[in-house]
């Protein structure tokens, strides 16, 4: 799956946001598709993966011999044998050695362990800043559908007193209501329309905020959503419950249980240290005698450190501190998993109900009132002050609504991704 998910990466390097942004309207999923690509986040996790793997290929490498060649006896009186002057005939002698460090006591698997723990940890990592910027971009887009419906309400509602400005002009002419009630009535209207032109601003601000997620260099904000909060909360059902999988756990939690591993390993790895590794060496010796035939010799030779005052103490005290805090680590983040998951259910489950009421009981009647008494005051039956009270709080019920159906899609996107889980070989396919 991560070969998968890096391949998605590389499609989307094909497609230019500025071939993408051409129309000037973006949806949910180009957007995440575009924060995949670009997304400095992801990025360096994905860098991450890149430096593990290759802590992976050094842990495979064999340390390289050690060649060496010695001449000594050289500039005697007496260099020539009975072989010669020649270089290889003088009575220098000559000693030519290869040596090999070989490690024991399990040390190259244990560091190769570690390593493997490391890249396991670092495409976690990299999972987890794919689902946590899934999470982000999601809630930034949604503010983004929440400000533009801010800006629709807030249009609607200076509309409509506009109309009954222009009812009240006539009223005012006919001499049915005072100048005072025409101009408080046009005094709300322009209030509203003030209140658009702010929530236009707060609009800027969320669709920036979706560019800065998605890695634009220079963000503007200027793009239009393609869905609504409406078309994305078409149906509210809850995410699918996970399925239980062997070895599965949120991506936070693979990694931490991966550094954990690692940190294990590594302790022994520092314990395996305090056995001395042996550097095996053959030699050749070529030294001619002066009075007889050449003689040729062959040695073979090991060395290794005595460990007399250094036993690898302080490394092996160190590495059993790491493992501990690893240990804390991974207890922390399961219980950050469990409280994330009970959290978003809470959310979710609250906002959900307060939407469902608000869409399905009180911004009908809000909307009804606010046509009654609209009506009424138009015919004389109403006064300014039910108009004013009617329209205000037929504004608030719909913001309010509006902001129900964006906290609902906002607690989708946290209890998807506090749900989210992953196997274990799906970070190390070929295990």
């Amino acid at each position: 799956m991560v070969f998968r998910l890096f391949a998605v990466v590389l499609l989307a390097a094909a497609l230019p946001l500025e071939a993408r942004s051409q129309t000037n309207r973006l949806s949910l999923a180009e957007a995440k598709q575009v924060a995949l690509e670009r997304n400095w986040g992801v990025l360096a996790a994905k860098s991450g993966v890149d430096s593990a793997t290759a802590q992976w290929i050094v842990t495979k490498e064999f340390p390289n011999p050690t060649a060496s060649l010695s001449t000594a006896r050289i500039g005697t009186h007496e260099n020539a044998t009975l072989m010669g002057n020649g270089l290889w005939d003088r009575s220098y002698d000559t000693i030519a050695a290869l040596s090999q460090l070989f490690e024991i006591a399990g040390k190259r698997r244990h560091r190769q362990n570690s390593a493997r723990a490391g890249i396991l940890g670092a495409r976690a990592r990299f999972y987890d800043a794919k689902r946590t910027l899934d999470q982000g971009i999601t809630k930034a887009y949604v503010a983004a559908l929440l400000a533009e419906d801010d800006v629709l309400i807030y249009n609607q509602s200076s509309g409509y007193l506009k109309q009954q400005a222009r009812i009240a002009e006539e009223r005012y002419q006919a001499g049915d209501i005072s100048d005072a009630d025409k101009k408080q009535i046009e005094i709300n209207a322009g209030q509203y329309e003030l209140q658009a032109k702010a929530a236009e601003a707060a609009a800027i601000q969320a669709r920036v905020a979706v560019e800065v997620l998605m890695g634009v260099k220079e963000p503007e904000g200027q793009w239009t959503p393609v869905e609504s909060l409406e078309s994305l909360m078409a149906n509210p059902a809850p995410p699918p419950a996970v399925p239980a999988l062997p070895g599965a756990a949120r991506t936070d939690v693979l990694a931490a249980r991966a550094d954990l591993h690692s940190a294990q390993a590594n302790l022994r790895l520092q314990k395996a240290l305090r056995v001395p590794d042996p550097t095996i060496s053959i030699q050749a010796e070529h030294n001619p005698p002066v009075g007889g035939p050449p003689v040729d010799t062959f040695g073979i030779g090991v060395s290794f450190p005595i460990p007399l005052w250094n036993r690898n103490g302080g490394a092996i005290k160190a590495a059993q501190a790491s493992v501990e805090q690893s240990e804390i680590a991974l207890a922390r983040v399961q219980a950050q998993v469990a409280a994330d998951v009970a959290d978003a259910q809470a959310q979710y489950r609250e906002a959900l109900a307060r939407w469902e009421r608000y869409r399905a009981e009180l911004r009908p009647k809000s909307t009804r009132v606010r046509e009654s008494v609209a009506f009424a005051y138009e015919k004389g039956g109403a006064s300014l002050v039910n108009l004013l009270d009617a329209e205000r709080t037929d504004n608030d019920v719909r913001l309010a609504t509006a902001q129900a159906m964006s906290d609902t899609a906002s607690a989708v996107a946290d209890l998807e991704a506090a749900q989210s889980v992953l196997a274990e070989s799906e970070l190390w396919p070929h295990k």
